[in-house]
């Protein structure tokens, strides 16, 4: 039988007269004969700050990439918003920050903002620009640089700037905080938690299980490319036993191991 708290977020699913912000079914992506997501199915409500959390290599840029449009899947269906993720109409509501971002060597800072207003139909904002610079502790005179003076921190900072000063529905960052110092760390929090208090979606990856404690009302656990949790924090710490988050996810994909080794009629009984 399903755990109480999956069978509790089916029922509360079906409430919802409007359609989830995210809804992926069956969804499977192989590269070169390996399966990288197997059967997927997952739901993020509007409004929901969500996390999407497991090792690295467990799918979670490929499943972003594929809400994305940027690779295939090899089987099912995504929707955002009600509309087919391979629908350019249905991606406009999202603003992204992918991992390991690298902006155009050959532009200025400016240019690189100004060009990513232009391309997303919005109008540049300096005064919006000025804020996030601030908030996240880098210097405005950054700007009349070219992008390639900067450091990986520097890369990291005015990638997520172009992100959060695009007006969205939601915001879909792939590893956010890395390359940051604890500072902009918190300060990212804050801003994604601002934009969730506004009424935002926030959808981001993590292998940092207290960055997602602190920010997130839903998460889910992908480990070897299939979903094995889905649920709030305290249902995952619950479930497990364990007032440790990190120990709670760690007992989760370590039970799914042990379990796949062994035929369903030899499983060892807990």
């Amino acid at each position: 039988m399903p755990p109480i708290h999956a069978i509790k977020r089916f029922l509360q699913a079906g409430e919802h007269s409007a359609p989830s912000a995210l809804r992926i079914r069956t969804l499977s992506r192989r590269y070169s004969g390996r399966l990288a997501l197997e059967n997927v199915d997952l739901d993020v409500q509007d409004h929901e700050s969500f996390g999407l959390v497991g090792e690295n290599g467990a799918g979670k840029t490929t499943l972003i990439k594929c809400a994305l449009d940027l690779c295939l899947p090899s089987a099912g269906t995504i929707d955002i918003y009600g509309r087919s993720a391979g629908n350019p109409e249905a991606r406009r509501a999202l603003a992204y920050h992918p991992e390991r971002f690298v902006p155009p060597h050959y532009l200025l800072g400016r240019e690189f903002l100004e060009t990513t207003a232009a391309v997303c139909g919005d109008p540049y904002q300096p005064r919006t620009v000025e804020h996030l610079l601030g908030e996240l502790d880098l210097d405005p005179g950054s700007l009349s640089r070219p992008v390639r003076q900067y450091s990986k921190g520097m890369m990291q900072k005015i990638g997520l700037v172009a992100c959060f000063m695009l007006d969205r529905q939601m915001y879909v960052l792939d590893e956010p905080m890395s390359g940051l110092d604890p500072g902009s760390r918190v300060a990212v929090k804050s801003i994604l938690k601002r934009l969730n208090d506004s009424g935002r979606t926030i959808f981001f990856t993590s292998h940092v299980l207290a960055d997602v404690e602190e920010i997130c009302s839903g998460i889910a656990i992908v480990h070897r490319g299939r979903i094995r949790f889905r649920g709030s924090p305290e249902e995952l710490r619950n479930v497990h036993g364990e007032a440790n988050l990190e120990r709670a996810f760690l007992k989760c994909i370590r039970s799914e191991e042990q379990s796949s080794q062994f035929p369903d009629d030899e499983k060892p009984r807990p």
